[in-house]
């Protein structure tokens, strides 16, 4: 009979697999034990074998692709036998997998929709906020340059726009009479939401605001407020034929002072004499001498006349490029389990430094006899195992509607690799020697960038160490790698000046970061915990007690 084979949970964190390799294919005879395929999971690539005899009648994931845990990839049984009987008494949403089923399955997902409005009769344009920045969500309308029944040209500038960045005007590119206006100064409109809406005098614009799903309700704005605008737009005249104030939008005075360009030199074409983007982009200096300059600007004195130009700023052109991969399993893992944790344990941090004179003259003397090259990292987890057994709160972990308190010292010991990071565990470390403790990292070192760690190699960890300090970082904090309730971060040994006996002298000390889950430490047992650590280090005899 045949039987479907499914993905496998290869590891406790594992949510789904990518098909690395086929090592069989359709038709190929296979025996149990027989290696089907290779399986890239959140943590390695595994070997994933068959636990039947028989011949592989179906495959349905081809290599590269990922499904979810306990998804079918496969179906082994007897030569000649329907396998769709099996994946259909197996799981029915499986048939999904066959060709047939899976154009069927995208008709029945077309659901018809309400017919919409014809709305590309009416002699009307939607203008809607721009995203004027990569990070913009919306814009807050910060002044209007144009009423309600004002006829506007195509490359005139609505309005003032207040990014997340800076001001900017938003230009309609419409000709016609401006018939609605969304919000007034002041207020946010979303990235995509209707600002205004321009067209022929007269026209119906309903329709067009029914049928935005993001046009906002309010109302166009009442004739009185455009009136009482009208006042500040004639002041904002008045003001503009003064020399210590050009009326100009944002936009057109950036690219001015980019172009080294005095704005008291160009003309503004819109109203009011506004000078906007085309004014500046289309000055040149001939322009100047063309100008008739206005009867006030001759009054003016000579010491308010002169204007220092902008410096000009040389002009870089570069470009902008880049490249992308398909996020890793194992990326995928790191990202979802680190944002489980920093999100929903409460996490604080306590720091420490530990005088590492004594540890430097212990370890060379113990690599003098050791059969293994001890680091300081080993030391470490060694120190940490130790004073784990004399804290037990700190080697806990919550557990929902308990807390686990572990009466053994597993020490997860984070790893970088090519791909991402690794977390092996020494087991039972305080009772291992420095050697075997060195011994073991070494070899999970190897495994884990030759990617043939297995599950039994990370999972049980009770505590971690995360140690930076080979590449020079002097300090940091780490995410706590759950379900465990702390971890240690661990820095350079630098060589400063220290005061021992009253007098200053060249030292070595390295910094510790211990991050904590508050749910199940406080801040003084982390603190007791250090001191332990310290005195370990400092005195690191006592290691070997």
């Amino acid at each position: 009979m045949a039987e479907v084979i499914k993905m496998p949970k290869m590891s406790d964190t594992m949510t789904e697999g990518v098909l690395a390799k086929w090592h069989k294919k359709v038709g190929d005879k296979v025996k149990a034990g027989d290696v089907l395929a290779e399986i890239e999971t959140d943590k390695a690539t595994m070997d994933f074998e068959s636990f039947q005899d028989g011949t592989i009648l179906f495959i349905g994931l081809e290599e590269g692709k990922a499904v979810p845990v306990d998804e079918i990839i496969a179906v082994i049984g007897n030569e000649g036998e329907d396998y769709k009987a099996a994946i259909a008494a197996d799981q029915p949403k499986a048939e999904t997998i066959t060709e047939a089923s899976a154009e069927a399955q995208k008709v029945e997902t077309v659901t018809p929709t309400a017919a919409n409005v014809d709305t590309s009769n009416i002699p009307a344009m939607v203008i809607r906020m721009p995203a004027l920045s990569d990070t913009m969500t919306e814009g807050v309308i910060n002044k209007w340059n144009f009423k309600i029944g004002d006829t506007v040209k195509a490359d005139d500038s609505l309005a003032d726009v207040e990014t997340d960045k800076a001001t900017m005007e938003v230009v309609g590119y419409e000709d016609g009479t401006l018939l609605y206006l969304s919000v007034t100064e002041g207020e946010a409109v979303p990235v995509n939401g209707i600002i205004a809406i321009v067209g022929v005098a007269g026209t119906d614009i309903t329709p067009l605001l029914n049928q935005s799903a993001s046009a906002k309700a309010d109302a166009p704005l009442s004739d009185q407020k455009s009136a009482e605008a009208k006042p500040t737009e004639e002041a904002e005249k008045t003001v503009s034929t003064d020399d210590s104030r050009v009326k100009a939008s944002p936009l057109a005075r950036k690219i001015a002072q980019d172009k080294g360009i005095n704005l008291h030199e160009v003309t503004g074409t819109a109203e009011g004499g506004r000078i906007v983007k085309k004014d500046v982009e289309g000055y040149t200096p001939a322009a100047k001498q063309e100008t008739a300059q206005p009867a006030a600007e001759t009054a003016t004195a000579p010491a308010e006349k002169s204007f220092a130009p902008a410096p000009v700023i040389p002009q870089f052109v570069g470009e902008e490029r880049f490249t992308e991969k398909p996020v890793s399993q194992m990326r995928k893992a790191i990202s979802r389990s680190l944002a489980e944790s920093l999100f929903t344990a409460p996490h604080f941090y306590l720091n420490i430094t530990v005088d590492m004179d004594g540890a430097m003259a212990a370890r060379t003397l113990i690599n003098t006899v050791a059969s293994v090259k001890v680091s300081f990292n080993d030391i470490v987890i060694k120190a940490v195992a130790i004073a784990l057994k004399q804290h037990p709160a700190v080697n806990s972990s919550f557990r929902g509607d308990k807390i686990r308190f572990n009466e053994h010292t597993n020490i997860g010991v984070a790893m970088a690799i090519e791909d991402g990071l690794l977390v092996p565990v020494v087991r039972f470390a305080d009772g291992k020697s420095l050697s075997h403790i060195s011994a073991e990292v070494k070899d999970f070192a190897q495994k884990a960038k030759a990617k043939k760690l297995q599950p039994k190699d990370w999972e049980g960890s009770t505590f971690t160490v995360s140690n930076l300090g080979m590449f020079g970082i002097d300090d940091f904090t780490s995410i706590i790698n759950t379900p465990d309730g702390a971890i240690l971060s661990v820095g350079a040994i630098q060589q400063v000046p220290v005061v021992k006996n009253g007098a200053v002298v060249p030292g070595n000390i390295m910094r510790l970061s211990l991050g904590c889950d508050h749910r199940v430490i406080d801040g003084a047992t982390g603190a007791k915990f250090l001191q332990t650590l310290k005195a370990l280090l400092e005195e690191p005899i006592r290691l070997l007690a």
